[in-house]
């Protein structure tokens, strides 16, 4: 397996920092939360872009791709009336492809609930046609990188609009690129009632990036969330794509969430043992 982290669990460093720390701790590379670096990445300059590249890979890091690509600038929306909202959005998620692709990174992760809401009293063939049709350009851009553009589900309250994986095939059925994808993410995975190995082997063809977090939020190891089978059902897939680390809650500390989180998932890679985590 290929491990990464988010880098958003490193609040407050800064960028050489995050990349020393990861590789220290033995990961394969980082994914990129864009609203950590700039509040529109539009702004940073081809030398900039080159310098996080660069940083990364002296570190012996791979930037895997970016996620919560719509945290900023504020304002924005793929499923909104407002037409001119809606062109702003899909104009930035243009930018943010180019950005991963100026990065190397293959992935981009469409997870932004807020950016996607459901309008009130709306009808869902409505907001999914103006979902698709400003994702559109992305996706045209995406083909010409060779990037993965992944639609993320995300269970309510937390979402309205695409909760299940059912409902990103959906989507991706719909799209018909070979481009467009969706993640498993194993805390959202774990809302929808069935088993998180039933659900990769199910829709293993359409998985294109893991998420690697407990159903408690924290990071593998740090809950009741048994990765052995997880891992085993990737492997049983012939999963080539990054197990990345991405938690919602950073206690203790980001050095401790990431050492032991891969220290977790390696052991279970290795079929399992007792694992305890120092917290």
């Amino acid at each position: 397996m290929k491990y990464a982290i988010c880098n958003e669990t490193f609040q407050g460093w800064d960028w050489a920092e995050t990349c020393a720390a990861v590789a220290e701790h033995g990961y394969d590379g980082i994914e990129i939360a864009p609203f950590t670096l700039a509040e529109d990445v539009r702004a940073l300059s081809s030398h900039a872009r080159k310098a996080l590249h660069d940083t990364a890979k002296r570190c012996g890091l791979k930037v895997v791709g970016l996620h919560w690509l719509l945290v900023s600038p504020k304002g924005m929306s793929l499923t909104t009336h407002d037409e001119s909202v809606r062109t702003q959005t899909s104009d930035y998620l243009v930018g943010l492809v180019d950005f991963c692709a100026d990065l190397g990174g293959k992935i981009l992760v469409l997870g932004s609930p807020g950016q996607r809401r459901i309008p009130s009293g709306d009808k869902i063939q409505n907001v999914e046609a103006r979902f698709l049709d400003a994702l559109a350009p992305a996706i045209k851009r995406s083909e010409m990188h060779e990037i993965s553009l992944c639609l993320e589900p995300l269970p309510a309250p937390e979402a309205d609009f695409i909760l299940t994986l059912d409902q990103a095939r959906t989507l991706v059925k719909r799209v018909d690129k070979p481009c467009v994808k969706t993640i498993f993410d194993v805390k959202s995975a774990s809302s929808e009632g069935a088993s998180l190995q039933s659900l990769i082997s199910e829709f293993a063809p359409i998985i294109a990036h893991v998420h690697a977090n407990d159903a408690n939020r924290r990071g593998p190891g740090f809950g009741d969330t048994d990765f052995v089978p997880i891992i085993s059902a990737l492997k049983n897939i012939d999963y080539k794509g990054y197990v990345s680390v991405e938690v919602f809650d950073y206690t203790p500390d980001p050095v401790t969430i990431s050492r032991e989180s891969l220290a977790y998932l390696k052991q279970c890679e290795n079929g399992g043992a007792n694992f305890e985590s120092s917290t």
